[in-house]
């Protein structure tokens, strides 16, 4: 498969533009990711140990 010099630059261009607003992106908003995922895992632990002690309750 053959790409034309012009082409190459353009598709590298395209690509390190994508890849610097992505970067970019992750790193601005770091805090607000982490934190979401931190709520995430928070709430479905609390939801595995709400499951466990309802099946405890129900045994008696």
């Amino acid at each position: 498969m053959y790409i034309d010099p012009n082409t190459g630059g353009m598709l590298f261009q395209a690509l390190a533009t994508i890849f610097a607003v992505v970067t970019g992106s992750l790193l601005v908003f770091s805090r607000q990711i982490r934190s979401g995922i931190a709520r995430m895992r928070h709430f479905f632990r609390n939801m595995g140990n709400q499951a466990s002690t309802k099946d405890e309750n129900d045994e008696d």
